[in-house]
C-alpha cells in the first residue's frame, strides 16, 4: 500500500500541474459571416467553425473597430479604439502610434505573466516576429500565385480570384496548420497562448480544384443586392466607400460576368480555410491540452461581394463590421448565442479575466465572461466601428447608426431590415420616434477622435479624395 502510494506521489511529481488555461486564439483573414451558424450566405459550408461554436459560445453579433487589418488587428491586440490610437487605416504600424508603441500587447502581456507564446501566420498586420516569444513564420503569406491573373487582368495584383494552386500542400494556411498540429501534440512545462493565423479567404481568392468543385458555378446564389440601394444615403458616404478604393467595381464585375466566379470563390476559399481550422480542432481534441485550453475563433472584418453595390472591406455597414466571434472555454457550457452586441476589442479584456490575470483599466473593451454565463445577460455596451475620424458606426442588439465626417446619418432598423437597404434618415420628413432613437445612439459617439495618424494607404487615399470632394462640392 505504503509503495503504491509512493508510486503514486512520484508520478504526480512528473507530471506538470498548469495552473492557468493554455489559450488558442484562431484568426482567419477577411472572414465575413458567411458562416454556417450565422447563416450569412445559405451555400457556405464550415462545419469545423460550427462545431466550434456548439462547444462555445457564438457571439452573432459581433464587430471589428475598423473594417481593414491593420487598425482591426491593433485594435484587438492593444485594447484600444482606433479613434483613441489614431490608426485607422494600414499604416502607420502601431508601433509607431504615439499612443500605442508603448503599450504591451496581448501576446507580451500573457508572456509577462509566465505563459509561453507562439504563434505562426498572420495575427498582427506583419512582424508579427516581435509580438511572440516563438514564431514559426507566415508560411508565403498570400501565395502562391500564378505567373498571370486568372479573372481579374487589371487592378491590384491580389486582387483575383479562381482554381489555384493543384495541392492544398501548397497553400500556407496548409502550412500553418500543420505547424499548429506539431505543436499541439507536444508536452509544454507551462501554460501556452498559441496564435493560429489563415490568411484566406482574403485575396487573392485561390484554393484548390476540388473546393471550389463544393459549390458549382451555375448553382452560386448571389447576395441580395437592391437597385439603387445608395440613393438615400449621402454624398460624401458614397465617396468614402468609392473613391480610390483598389477592389473592382461591382459594375465592371457584372459586365465582365464574373460575379458568380466571385463569390464560388470565395466561398472555395472559406471552405478551404474552415477545412484548416478542422485540423487544428482535431490535433487539440487529440492532444493532452483539451481539457485545459480555450479557444477564440475570430475574423478582423467584414467583406462585400455585392451588396450594397461594392466589393471588398472598408465601410461601416453590416457587412464590412460583422465578423464570426466564438470563444470556447472549459469551465463554460457550450452550444450557446448571444446577441448582444460584442467587439473584437473585448477579446482581450475577456482572456484576461478567464485566466485570472490582473485586469487593465484602461483597455476600452468588455470582459464577455458575463455573457458566456449567461447569453441574455444585461448588456449596455454597443459596438463601435470606425473608418477615419468623424466617420463612425453603432452598432446595438437592434439598430445601426452611422455619422459621418460630413455631418450627414444613417439609421438601420435590423428587425425590419436586416440588409440595410433603407435609411431610415432619408425619409422626409424623419418620424420624431426614429430621431430620437438616432440622437439616442448618437450619444455612443467619443466625445474625442484622434487625429489621423500620417500614413500612405489605400485608406488614406479614400479619406483624403471623399474629404476632397466634400470641400469641392462645399466651397470650403
Amino acid at each position: 500500500m505504503i509503495a503504491a502510494l509512493r508510486t503514486l506521489f512520484f508520478l504526480g511529481l512528473a507530471i506538470p500541474v498548469l495552473s492557468k488555461p493554455n489559450i488558442l486564439l484562431i484568426s482567419i483573414d477577411d472572414l465575413n459571416d458567411w458562416v454556417g451558424c450565422l447563416q450569412g450566405h445559405p451555400q457556405a459550408r464550415t462545419p469545423n467553425i460550427d462545431r466550434l461554436a456548439k462547444s462555445g459560445t457564438l457571439f452573432a453579433n459581433a464587430h471589428c473597430q475598423a473594417p481593414v487589418c491593420n487598425p482591426s488587428r491593433a485594435s484587438l491586440m492593444t485594447g484600444r479604439y482606433p479613434h483613441s490610437s489614431g490608426v485607422y487605416f494600414l499604416a502607420p504600424d502601431l508601433k509607431k502610434a504615439p499612443a500605442l508603441r508603448d503599450l504591451p500587447t496581448l501576446p507580451e502581456v500573457f508572456a509577462k505573466e509566465g505563459y509561453r507564446t507562439l504563434a505562426a501566420g498572420k495575427l498582427f498586420h506583419g512582424q508579427d516576429q516581435r509580438y511572440f516569444q516563438e514564431y514559426g513564420g507566415n508560411m508565403g503569406g498570400f501565395g502562391p500565385r500564378p505567373a498571370k491573373k486568372l479573372s481579374q487582368p487589371h487592378g491590384h495584383p491580389l486582387w483575383d480570384w479562381g482554381a489555384f494552386p493543384e495541392k492544398d500542400e501548397e497553400m500556407p494556411d496548409e502550412k500553418v496548420a500543420d505547424w499548429a498540429i506539431e505543436q499541439l501534440g507536444w508536452e509544454h512545462e507551462t501554460s501556452f497562448l498559441m496564435g493560429v493565423g489563415f490568411w484566406r479567404p482574403h485575396v487573392p481568392m485561390y484554393a484548390p480544384q476540388k473546393w471550389f468543385d463544393l459549390f458549382p458555378r451555375e448553382q452560386i446564389q448571389l447576395p441580395k443586392v437592391r437597385k439603387n440601394d445608395l440613393a438615400d444615403i449621402s454624398p460624401y458616404a458614397r465617396n468614402l466607400t468609392t473613391l480610390n478604393h483598389v477592389a473592382p467595381t461591382h459594375s465592371w464585375i457584372t459586365t465582365a460576368g464574373q460575379w458568380k466566379h466571385a463569390v464560388q470563390a470565395y466561398l472555395a476559399s472559406i471552405a478551404f480555410a474552415d477545412h484548416q481550422v478542422g485540423r487544428v480542432l482535431n490535433a487539440l481534441e487529440a492532444s493532452p491540452h483539451r481539457d485545459n485550453t480555450i479557444v477564440v475563433l475570430f475574423s478582423d472584418h467584414g467583406f462585400h461581394l455585392g451588396e450594397k453595390e461594392r466589393w471588398a472591406k472598408r465601410s461601416l455597414w453590416e457587412d464590412g463590421t460583422r465578423v464570426p466571434l466564438i470563444i470556447s472555454a472549459p469551465e463554460y457550457q457550450g452550444n450557446k448565442v448571444s446577441a448582444r452586441p460584442a467587439e473584437l476589442l473585448d477579446i482581450f479584456p475577456t482572456l484576461l479575466e478567464l485566466a485570472s490575470l490582473p485586469a487593465d483599466p484602461k483597455q476600452e473593451g468588455q470582459s464577455l465572461v458575463p455573457l458566456l454565463e449567461d447569453p441574455q445577460a444585461a448588456w449596455q455596451h454597443p459596438a463601435l466601428t470606425s473608418f477615419g475620424p468623424g466617420n463612425i458606426a453603432i452598432r446595438t442588439e437592434r439598430m445601426r447608426y452611422i455619422r459621418y465626417a460630413d455631418g450627414s446619418e444613417e439609421l438601420y432598423d435590423h428587425r425590419t431590415d436586416p440588409d440595410e437597404h433603407f435609411n431610415l434618415l432619408h425619409q422626409s420628413p424623419v418620424s420624431p420616434s426614429d430621431r430620437k432613437l438616432a440622437d439616442e445612439l448618437a450619444s455612443h459617439l467619443p466625445e474625442r477622435e484622434a487625429p489621423l495618424l500620417p500614413g500612405k494607404s489605400t485608406g488614406h487615399e479614400a479619406f483624403r479624395a471623399a474629404n476632397d470632394a466634400r470641400k469641392l462640392s462645399t466651397g470650403d
